[in-house]
């Protein structure tokens, strides 16, 4: 039977996972310390390490660097309760297999160690390209804990070392530059220079003047010579924001400078060579842009070296409260709001239940915007601008992204016939039967009374006899939305 070890000081955290791993066959060795884990290394040889990163005494990652000393090929799990991104980020550059959150989703534990063993048993079969080391290198920070977050703060650890452009992707507000600059601050560019470019808000002269720099008397006004940003950023890291807003000509002066590393100043016939590492990034579908015509496809595989797609913030669930508690802080601090104590439950609802169009840049405008209207220490929703306040529980409609069938009415299971949900489980071979019929059984009984109470998460609690903190745990792991409808009494223009 393979052995996972967990080191963890919550006594809790460790029951859990033996609990949960056992039932996959899984033997888990406990240790509630670094010292008592590392030594079960030495003596039981796991197959898996799932690791607390901040353990009382010593970093978890300093555990972990002392893991890879004993053996480099030990697939370690972070398990935290950290919202930063630095730790994922660091934790992935490092070397880390994976990372979990906490509290912990189980099912994903179980399938998550059950790979780990398999990649275990691979990595014991010799390499025949032995890649080198990456050293880790520190950032910029991010809020955030969803599933989808995660996989971006990883995709930053793995990429950021690697001397490849990147394509980041997302609705406007998400936060593509803060990745362009984490990617930066994270590579072996870090020393040198980063710049941004907004090639929206330039016009094509103005671009190309802007990127490729011009000589004296290139055009009328040229009264002295500029250096472009392509030239300034010779050795370091250069940011092109919406991307596909470029016209055709300057899309083909950069396409070179991406092929050749050498461009020429408008009005000069000087051929200047750089060594310059593009992050670009767009809102736009540049996919359909190329079929069009309106976007280069030599252009869009040169810049796309490396795909990060940022989720917009009403798919990111419970991330909307850690986002709200962090600007909230930040304010506070920067506005000399120290009376303020926090958002209520009401309130904290209407920003969960909101679609949040503008994303991340909305959230930050909407707690500014509350602390300025507050006149007590709590946000509470009459504090709120009144986008929030005209999206009532009355107005929404539950969509539950995890299981399209549920989403129309959520009147019925996606299966309706439980013995055929188990039988084609059982085809699939499946080896969490147990939770997958629970959490399908669960998805389906929050869903119906969401729908029931009109979105209402108070009243939907005291239907379930759960708190409205489960509620929106529950809403969040599920994947389900409360989007705003148009009744046929509304006004529509």
């Amino acid at each position: 039977m393979p052995k996972a070890l967990v080191i963890d000081d919550d006594r809790t955290i460790r029951e859990m996972v033996r609990r949960s791993l056992e039932k996959v066959n899984v033997d888990v060795i406990s240790a509630g310390a670094a010292d008592e884990g590392l030594e079960a290394i030495r003596s039981e040889s796991p197959e898996v390490v799932l690791l607390d990163i901040m353990l009382p005494t010593v970093s978890g990652l300093d555990v972990f660097r002392e893991i890879q000393n004993l053996d480099r090929r030990l697939p370690v799990v972070f398990i935290t309760s950290s919202s930063e991104s630095n730790v994922a980020i660091e934790a992935m550059q490092l070397g880390a297999f994976d990372y979990l959150a906490k509290p912990l989703d189980l099912p994903k534990l179980n399938a998550l160690t059950q790979k780990a063993i398999e990649t275990r048993r691979l990595m014991n079969i010799p390499v025949a390209l032995p890649v080198g080391d990456v050293k880790p290198e520190n950032g910029d920070q991010f809020v955030g804990r969803s599933p989808q977050m995660l996989e971006v703060f990883k995709s930053i650890g793995r990429v950021a070392a690697q001397n490849v452009n990147v394509l980041i992707r997302g609705e406007s507000g998400t936060g593509k530059e803060l990745v362009a600059r984490a990617i930066y601050q994270h590579s072996p560019r870090s020393n040198e220079c980063f710049m941004a470019v907004n090639c929206a808000a330039l016009t094509e002269t103005l671009l190309e003047s802007e990127l490729f720099g011009y000589e004296k008397g290139a055009f009328t006004g040229a009264d002295k010579q500029r250096i472009g940003k392509f030239e300034q950023c010779n050795g370091g890291t250069l940011f092109l924001d919406e991307v596909g807003d470029m016209s055709q000509l300057t899309q083909g002066k950069v396409l070179r400078l991406l092929q050749e590393q050498k461009f020429e100043r408008v009005g000069g016939n000087k051929t200047i060579e750089t060594d310059v590492r593009i992050i670009a990034a767009t809102n736009r579908n540049l996919e359909e842009m190329v079929k069009d015509g309106s976007f280069r496809e030599d252009l869009f595989y040169r810049l796309n070296g490396m795909t990060i797609s940022l989720p917009p913030l009403r798919e990111r669930g419970k991330d909307i409260a850690l986002l709200v508690e962090h600007y909230l802080n930040a304010a506070c601090y920067e506005m000399g709001r120290t009376e303020t104590e926090g958002v209520s439950s009401e309130a904290l609802d209407l920003m969960m239940q909101y679609r949040w169009p503008g994303n991340v840049r909305e959230l930050q405008s909407v707690i500014r915007q509350s602390l300025l209207n507050s006149t007590s220490p709590i946000i509470i929703p009459s504090f709120l601008p009144g986008e929030l306040l005209g999206e009532t529980a009355a107005d929404v409609t539950i969509v539950s992204s995890a299981d399209p069938e549920i989403s129309e009415t959520g009147d019925t299971l996606p299966l309706s016939d439980l013995r055929l949900f188990v039988d084609e489980r059982l085809v699939a071979n499946s080896t969490d039967l147990y939770s997958e019929t629970l959490e399908t059984m669960e998805r389906y009984l929050l869903t119906r009374i969401l729908n029931e109470t009109g979105g209402n998460q108070t009243r939907a609690a005291e239907i379930l006899g759960i708190t409205r903190g489960k509620i929106r745990d529950r809403i969040a792991q599920f994947g389900i939305s409360l989007e705003k409808t148009v009744s046929i009494d509304d006004d529509v223009t």
